[in-house]
C-alpha cells in the first residue's frame, strides 16, 4: 500500500483507539490498512431501531484521494438494512462515497454519514432497481456508478455501467 495512504490509516485507527467511535458506531476488525469492519447502529426513534449492521471498509493505495469501497456485509448471518439506497447486495448509493468524496472525509466520519442516513429513513424499502442490480453488479462498488438525482429515496434512479461485463444499465432502462 502507498505509504501516504498508510500513514493516513494509521492516523486514523490511532484516534479511533485512543478516542473511541460516535455513539453506535464501534470497530470490530482493523488488522490491516486493506479491510476494517466496523457495527453500526442508528440510536433513538427510528425504523432500524434496536437493528445493528456490519459495514465493510476496502483501501486502495490511492486513498485518502480515492474513495474506499463500502458495502454493508451480507454474509456470516449479516445482513444489509432494507433502505432506498441499499442494494440487497449490501451496495450503497450515497453520493460522499462517489462524485462528492473528499478527502478530508474519515472513516468515521462515512460512518456517521450512514448513520444520518439510516436515522432519517421513513420507509424501509429497497432500491427500485435492486433486483436487476444485484444480478449484474460487481463484487467491487466503487465499479458502479451511480446517478444522484437530488430526489427522495423511493425516486432514486441508479444505474451501473459494468465494466467487468460490458452492459450498461442505464436510466432508459430502469
Amino acid at each position: 500500500m502507498a505509504s501516504i495512504a498508510a500513514r493516513r490509516l494509521a492516523k486514523e485507527l490511532k484516534e479511533i483507539q485512543t478516542e473511541g467511535c460516535p455513539v453506535g458506531i464501534n470497530l470490530v476488525k482493523a488488522d490491516n490498512f486493506e479491510l476494517w469492519w466496523f457495527t453500526i447502529e442508528v440510536m433513538g426513534e427510528s425504523q432500524y431501531k434496536g437493528e445493528v449492521y456490519t459495514l465493510q471498509f476496502r483501501f486502495d493505495g490511492q486513498y485518502p484521494i480515492s474513495s474506499p469501497a463500502v458495502q454493508f456485509v451480507v454474509t456470516e448471518g449479516r445482513q444489509a438494512p432494507i433502505h432506498p439506497h441499499v442494494y440487497s447486495n449490501g451496495h450503497i448509493c450515497a453520493s460522499i462515497l462517489g462524485n462528492e468524496w473528499s478527502p478530508v472525509l474519515s472513516v468515521t466520519a462515512v460512518c456517521v454519514t450512514l448513520q444520518s442516513m439510516l436515522a432519517s429513513c421513513k420507509k424501509k424499502e429497497r432500491p427500485i432497481d435492486n433486483d436487476r442490480y444485484v444480478r449484474n453488479a460487481p463484487d467491487n462498488p466503487k465499479k458502479t456508478q451511480f446517478h444522484y438525482d437530488g430526489k427522495c429515496c423511493p425516486a432514486l434512479i441508479a444505474y451501473s455501467i459494468m465494466t467487468d461485463m460490458g452492459s450498461a444499465i442505464t436510466d432508459d432502462t430502469v
